[in-house]
């Protein structure tokens, strides 16, 4: 079977040799190209073309999508929740057959990868790197410019390639190693060659699996954009390739005007002959006419129009598990192509060529080949619909364009933070709590939530987690002065707890009331009240606010008591809530601080003290090692009172170099854009859930976040649970549902009629 493979010598780097040709192969990634508005893939399309353009003359280049079929097993298996025996097994158990439910439904075990090969003939290998090192930067900055990421690969990652398509489902035995493979004398070819492969006249068999190669034979005058994506779009493994051969534009117009000459000949003899024939009326026929126009168009298109002249070729492997599947694919791709004018032919006899063809060696062994120019050849774009499927990530739903699973994982992202926007009934909270769930039963991290609107109580409770109720009336405390030995990121907590509690006295005494003198007698009492505290090493008993009221009394300056008799309320007053000792478990993996209850006088407060503890905890677990996600529900609460507002934005910066990451949610998104410190937060984002959302909404959302009219179809007048997902810059819309007959759903659910009560 090694003869088989036409490739005669690799080297780590990626680069290939097949005859005098070497190779190198660049993957790059799939763009939202089907759901964008017209203004936005007319934009594509033409970075497209500018990309052809590029590719050298001097070479070729081999556009690849590969139909990759996974492990099932394996992909199951990494997202299933395995047993821990904490109590919440029997949650795992219903998450796990929500997920099996879900790829029962899709059905499909496929990802879609593309890739782009180019081959030139050269003279030595050092010649052909320095090729490739040349057009590999130009390839990638334009993919970068399509919003879509290439990378080169190395000798490994395009073994992996033929060995996914050789093995399809299986898993490579081992990595390849190929200085390991030289050491013991083995051949590369070894790690990914079938084990049998048997020619047929119009199909093959590898090893128990058949296969078929098919090339476009005749093109349509008029070519839809979508027909590449719909050649592909078969639940099988297959591979499609766009071979591309750039022609020199000297020789390319100086074929065209010789072609041109020729048809302007065939029409000057055909006009001598009518006049011979005294017929002088005679009008030039059709043929002829369209021949002339046509080619004065290619003519125009390469000296005026900055297009180029490339031959094409178009060529599809598919494979089955018997000949019968085989023969049924076969028709549906030919009727694919046949309803857009098109023609698939079978290659007869020369399947093993077509194959070569076909997958990305480099080399091509089928010359049916067809003269276009670069916006013909742009046209079978390969470009469909952007996936999300990170790594370790955390299922999402799935997307409503290819329906194939969307698991992010936000901890890859440049910035991890979030927002959820939709009306109420959107299911904002509903997608919040799956996200708690997944995390809470998946990993080992802290959760904790800022619940203004007590949503999140059962859901906590069941997961064994801590609700703190805080309100004026309530007997749970929670001390505003709280603080140990990790407070803060600086060397000494103290700094950090003055400028917390200096603050604090703004909101109390009204922002820019605080006189500079003030501000030291603060800074001074704060110091004096954590000095035995912190010589003790921050254990014993925490200084209270009351503490601090006392000291500012005892302080000789008018301007002291004057702060007292400020914070008097808030201190030894009635709204004392924050001026007591903390008698609830502030240590519990997650956390639910209702503030419902908190009435408008000790709401501002309330929010700066929980935000203040919560980022507390997220710098104790850094320093621990350990990730802390935190959910803000009615997000733009904390953007209505201005320290609330800046405390947020602070944490909201700093929080992902302390393994933190932060949600916000919340249905008045037009008095969330009121903000300018919110609107930069939602900007800047890498991670956004946008749910059905109301007319005005929709249009500030679209000019902030750059949202086509197309896609602002997946936010109106939807169902609840479906919208659009923005990560890292890509928007990808998605469906998600979840089974009503189970316990995770009533905790999650807000509906009156569906959600656990009190006591059930």
């Amino acid at each position: 079977m090694q003869g088989a493979i036409p490739i005669r010598r690799i080297w780590e780097d990626g680069i290939f040799q097949s005859g005098n040709l070497f190779s190198k192969t660049f993957s790059f990634t799939d763009i939202n190209y089907s759901i964008a508005g017209k203004e936005d893939k007319t934009a594509m399309f033409l970075d497209y073309a500018e990309l052809l353009n590029s590719l050298d003359s001097g070479s070729s280049a081999k556009i690849t999508i590969h139909n990759r079929r996974v492990d099932r097993k394996r992909l199951e298996e990494s997202l299933l929740l395995p047993p821990k025996k904490d109590g919440l097994d029997s949650f795992r158990e219903e998450y796990n057959r929500m997920l099996l439910s879900q790829a029962a439904g899709n059905g499909s075990s496929l990802v879609q990868e593309r890739y782009l090969t180019v081959s030139a003939a050269k003279r030595s290998i050092e010649e052909a790197r320095r090729f490739f090192s040349r057009i590999g930067s130009d390839l990638l900055a334009r993919f970068s410019q399509l919003s879509s990421f290439g990378r080169e690969l190395d000798a490994a990652a395009r073994l992996q390639i033929l060995h996914d398509f050789f093995h399809a489902g299986k898993s490579a035995p081992f990595v390849f190693d190929l200085q390991d493979h030289m050491r013991k004398g083995h051949s590369f070819k070894d790690w990914f060659c079938p084990d049998s492969m048997e020619l047929h006249k119009d199909c093959f068999q590898i090893d128990d699996r058949w296969g078929r190669v098919l090339y476009l034979q005749d093109y349509a005058n008029y070519i839809r954009d979508a027909m590449i994506a719909e050649l592909c779009n078969l639940d099988r493994s297959l591979m499609l390739s766009i071979d591309i051969l750039p022609v020199p534009t000297d020789e390319a117009v100086k074929e065209i005007q010789n072609r041109l000459l020729g048809i302007q000949t065939n029409i000057a003899n055909w006009q001598r002959r009518q006049n011979a024939n005294q017929n002088f009326s005679a009008t030039v026929p059709y043929d002829l006419e369209q021949q002339q126009k046509e080619t004065t168009e290619v003519l125009d298109d390469l000296t005026t129009r900055d297009q180029r002249m490339m031959f094409g070729l178009v060529t599809l492997v598919h494979m089955a598990d018997t000949k019968k599947q085989l023969d049924s694919d076969t028709e549906t791709i030919l009727s694919a192509a046949g309803k857009n004018l098109c023609r698939m032919s079978v290659l007869r006899w020369q399947q093993k060529d077509g194959l070569d063809t076909a997958l990305p060696y480099g080399v091509r062994k089928i010359h049916a080949l067809r003269s276009l120019t670069t916006e013909s050849a742009a046209v079978l774009i390969p470009f469909r619909a952007q996936e999300i499927l990170h790594e370790g990530g955390i299922y999402y739903g799935q997307n409503a364009v290819s329906k194939n699973r969307i698991v992010a994982n936000r901890r890859k992202l440049l910035n991890g933070n979030s927002f959820r926007l939709g009306v109420s009934g959107s299911g904002k909270s509903f997608s919040a709590k799956e996200e708690i769930v997944s995390i809470a039963l998946s990993t080992e991290d802290d959760i904790l939530i800022l619940d203004p609107e007590s949503e999140f109580t059962f859901l906590t409770e069941a997961l064994g987690g801590e609700v703190i109720h805080i309100s004026a009336t309530s007997d749970t405390h929670v001390n505003a002065m709280d603080m140990d030995k990790s407070y803060g990121d600086a060397r000494n907590p103290l700094i950090e707890k003055s400028q917390f509690l200096l603050s604090l006295f703004e909101q109390l005494v009204g922002a820019g009331n605080i006189s500079a003198k003030e501000k030291s007698i603060l800074d001074r009492c704060t110091s004096e009240v954590y000095r035995t505290y912190l010589s003790n090493h921050c254990l014993g008993e925490v200084p209270t606010l009351k503490d601090l009221y006392n000291t500012l009394l005892q302080q000789p300056e008018p301007e002291a008591q004057g702060l007292a008799l400020s914070s008097e309320l808030f201190i030894t007053g009635s709204l004392n809530t924050f001026a007591q000792p903390t008698n609830v478990d502030t240590k519990a993996r997650i956390i639910d601080y209702d503030i419902r209850e908190l009435g408008e006088q000790l709401l501002p407060i309330g929010m700066l003290v929980t935000l203040d503890a919560i980022f507390n905890r997220v710098i104790q677990n850094w320093k621990k090692g350990k990730t802390t996600w935190i959910f803000a529900d009615e997000i733009y609460l904390l953007f209505k009172y201005q320290y609330s507002a800046e405390f947020f934005y602070k944490l909201w910066k700093r929080i992902r170099k302390y393994r933190g990451l932060i949600t916000g949610l919340t249905q008045n998104i037009e008095e969330l854009l009121r903000s300018d410190t919110a609107r930069l937060m939602l900007a800047n984002s890498e991670f956004l859930v946008l749910l059905n959302q109301s007319a005005t909404d929709r249009d500030e959302l679209a000019k902030l976040l750059h949202i086509s009219e197309t896609q602002l179809s997946y936010i109106t007048n939807v169902p609840a649970g479906c919208g659009l997902i923005r990560c890292a810059g890509n928007i990808v819309p998605f469906e998600n549902s979840f089974p009503k007959n189970t316990k995770l759903y009533k905790l999650m659910t807000t509906k009156p009629d569906e959600a656990l009560r009190e006591g059930s």
